[in-house]
């Protein structure tokens, strides 16, 4: 992996129910490639995962995977990326996409990217790092997600100034005006 600014995309080894989910995914690893940025994701070939993946892929872009030793076989590792790394569990995973990564963005997914995005979100919380997180809020999928962090802010067991963790934008576009803003910022 090179010096350049690299994104962590956090989202599902699924495709889910409607298509515009892997538009915004092939919309995302496009945009992150032709501006330069490369992709650290979660490894898989299939979903949104894959298609992000091969997106940035065919323009260029630079992608480095990391998946556990127990999920190359389930989710069947990328095998064209210009980085696959396995890994022996979940946790050291996770460990190398958050230092290698300069930015996080959470496409729709899973339980998987439910906690990815929650435990970098507490991560910052506890100033582990401070790094951005972009939630792509694609057919308003994060919405319910926000509504829980108000309900946990209201009940006091989140701090309000958390909420502010979070920055949400509706098109890959604005993700990296985010970016470039970050990028700007570290100069």
């Amino acid at each position: 992996m090179n010096n350049k600014f690299s994104a962590c995309v956090f989202c599902g080894s699924s495709n889910g129910s409607d298509k515009i989910y892997s538009r915004a995914a092939e919309e995302l690893g496009t945009r992150l490639a032709n501006n330069n940025i490369d992709i650290v994701y979660g490894g898989g070939n299939t979903g949104l995962m894959g298609t992000l993946a091969n997106s940035a892929l065919a323009v260029g872009g630079n992608v480095t995977g990391v998946i556990p030793n127990f999920l190359q076989e389930s989710e069947v590792g990328h095998p064209n990326l210009t980085e696959l790394i396995i890994t022996d569990n979940m946790h050291d995973r996770k460990r190398l996409m958050y230092e290698r990564a300069d930015i996080f963005i959470s496409l729709p997914g899973g339980t998987g990217t439910f906690d990815e995005t929650i435990e970098t979100m507490t991560w910052v919380q506890l100033n582990i790092f401070n790094k951005e997180i972009i939630l792509l809020d694609v057919g308003d999928y994060w919405e319910p997600f926000l509504t829980l962090i108000k309900h946990g802010i209201k009940e006091g067991f989140i701090n309000k100034k958390n909420e502010s963790l979070l920055t949400l934008v509706k098109s890959s576009q604005q993700a990296i005006d985010v970016i470039n803003r970050v990028q700007q910022q570290k100069v």
